[in-house]
């Protein structure tokens, strides 16, 4: 998984926001291993303390746990009213972009592949 941080808030808020979404998506199943703290630190070139106060923020909304010597791991069921309720703001979204309905309709058929292209 890639982690892409956006400098608009803190780098730990940013990487538990991130994970929080991949978590509630269902990217990210239960039971699923996050990388470790020193090697996702690695990764993004920063502090490894700050990776870790971004995963004790996950652990304090009840995403994931820690188990001492073994790593951290999600800890969620995936609840469906989320992303339902992220689906509506994306729509309104569109809306106010100025996409009409059968254009969005359109759009939707088109992930699901029910749909033809528009190239």
């Amino acid at each position: 998984m890639e982690i892409r941080l956006r400098g608009k808030k803190s780098i730990s808020e940013e990487i538990a926001e991130e994970y929080e979404k991949l978590i509630r998506y269902g990217a990210l199943q239960e039971g699923e291993k996050l990388p470790s703290c020193r090697a996702l630190a690695l990764e993004l070139g920063i502090n490894p303390n700050t990776v870790e106060r971004a995963f004790a923020e996950l652990e304090r909304r009840g995403l994931v746990r820690t188990i001492p010597k073994k790593g951290v791991f999600v800890h969620y069921t995936h609840d469906e009213s989320h992303a339902v309720e992220e689906a509506k703001r994306q729509i309104a979204a569109m809306k106010q972009a100025g996409l009409r309905l059968e254009q969005i309709v359109s759009i939707a058929k088109e992930i699901f592949g029910e749909g033809e292209k528009n190239d």
